[in-house]
């Protein structure tokens, strides 16, 4: 269930509740953009409702030498500290895999909804600029390519 004012996503799109009606739900989303769905497309289907935030997600390489729990606690402080991060949900950071060039890490914040792609893009700054202060190396993938030629001497 849903209200005017929630964040929800439904059918691939994702807006906030602006107005429910009788036959469609009116959404309105980051980029103004309004969005009207059948109410009949919407029973039966699948539905998030994030209420007045979204979920930012994203993942970032470090080199193996570096400290992963200093990363984890910096990366924690600084996303934490950008406006229109939710006070009550705090970031979560943390490893996710050891690929062939390095340690993968998560980051999650829940933001504004109408704030998204702003809030999305200014952490990816923030992550990218923190390691770099650290002096945190973000992994290159290595990878080898061989041309071989059928009767090359």
């Amino acid at each position: 269930m849903y209200k005017v004012g929630d964040t929800i996503s439904v059918l691939g799109c994702s807006g906030i509740v602006r107005e429910i009606t009788l036959a469609t739900t009116i959404l309105t989303s980051e980029d103004n953009e309004q969005i009207v769905i059948p109410n009949k497309q919407v029973v039966g289907e699948i539905h998030k409702n994030s209420f007045a935030f979204r979920i930012v997600e994203g993942q970032v390489g470090i080199a193996y030498e570096a400290n992963p729990e200093a990363v984890i606690t910096t990366l924690t402080e600084k996303l934490r500290a950008i406006d229109g991060v939710s006070d009550d949900h705090a970031p979560v950071v943390g490893i996710n895999h050891f690929s062939d060039a390095g340690i993968v890490l998560d980051y999650r914040i829940w933001v504004l909804s109408d704030r998204y792609f702003e809030i999305l893009h200014e952490a990816n700054l923030v992550v990218y600029q923190s390691l770099s202060e650290q002096g945190v190396p973000i992994p290159f993938p290595h990878r080898e390519v061989r041309l071989l030629q059928d009767g090359a001497s």
